[in-house]
């Protein structure tokens, strides 16, 4: 079975009918009769969507020059901020050594250019920034990382958040 994501619509008769396009895909994956689980993906804004990214590409081309350095992309600078704020997942390595440790760190550092690694005594830690894809990420926590982000970029770039966001909106 593919992880594909298919649309339906729910009748009122009460069956869900999958839209035209998905019907090849649903007669190849599913057997009639068996139980499936569904799950609600809340639909965002384009629009929002598209003025969030322009909103980070503008902070980016902001930054100080001293920051600039640390993110070559806007897409940097985003999974950064993520990070930061909390919108991530985090995995812990005990080594034998600190020494040891520094070695690793310096080994997985390359692996993802967008995660943050930092060896801490005997201890690495690797954080990596949560999708924000509309499928891997709803409504309501998009609109959490969305803000969350915004304001640290802002302060980064000593602008108020509601002017980064008019920015990003006019670009």
């Amino acid at each position: 079975m593919t992880a594909a994501l298919l649309m339906a619509e729910w009748t009122d008769d009460g069956h869900f009918v999958p839209l035209a396009r998905f019907r090849k895909q649903c007669d190849a994956d599913f057997v009639v009769g068996a139980r499936y689980r569904l799950t609600t993906i809340e639909e965002r804004s384009e629009a929002s969507h598209r003025a969030y990214f322009a909103t980070v590409a503008e902070g980016w081309a902001n930054l100080p020059e001293g920051q600039a350095e640390r993110f070559p992309t806007p897409d940097h600078l985003r999974k950064f901020a993520l990070i930061k704020c909390g919108f991530a997942d985090e995995r812990q390595i005990v080594c034998r050594s600190a020494a040891e440790a520094t070695r690793l760190s310096a080994f997985i550092a390359p692996m993802d250019t967008y995660a943050l690694v930092v060896a801490r005594g005997s201890v690495v830690t690797v954080w990596t920034a949560r999708s924000q894809s509309m499928r891997a990420m709803g409504k309501e926590e998009f609109l959490r990382s969305q803000a969350a982000v915004r304001e640290l970029i802002a302060s980064m770039i000593a602008v108020k958040p509601e002017e980064l966001q008019q920015a990003g909106e006019a670009a």
